[in-house]
């Protein structure tokens, strides 16, 4: 299991129209309340950076979440691409 970041760029004027598009992609899945969106505070030049984030989920979920995108009504309302990292935790020791 990986935990999967997004984070993207959008428009003040975009917001609104945005927010419930990518709470309904991220229910949709995930499940209500699995995943989480964060917003980085203030803007710069008009822009706000949002951040999804996908704890616990299997490796081969951003393939999963990219085919999700199609229907998502995200087009448009996001500047420019959304980045995508992937992140594990350390074994335990023995």
């Amino acid at each position: 299991m990986v935990d999967l970041y997004v984070y993207y760029k959008v428009r003040d004027e975009h917001a609104a129209a945005l927010l419930p598009r990518v709470r309904a992609l991220q229910a949709r899945v995930t499940g209500p309340g699995a995943a989480r969106l964060l917003r980085r505070p203030g803007n710069k030049n008009g822009l706000q950076t949002w951040m999804e984030v996908y704890p616990g989920v299997p490796e081969t979920f951003a393939a999963e979440l990219e085919a999700a995108l199609d229907g998502a009504g995200l087009d448009g309302l996001v500047e420019g691409p959304r980045r995508v990292e992937v992140f594990m935790e350390f074994p335990a020791c023995a």
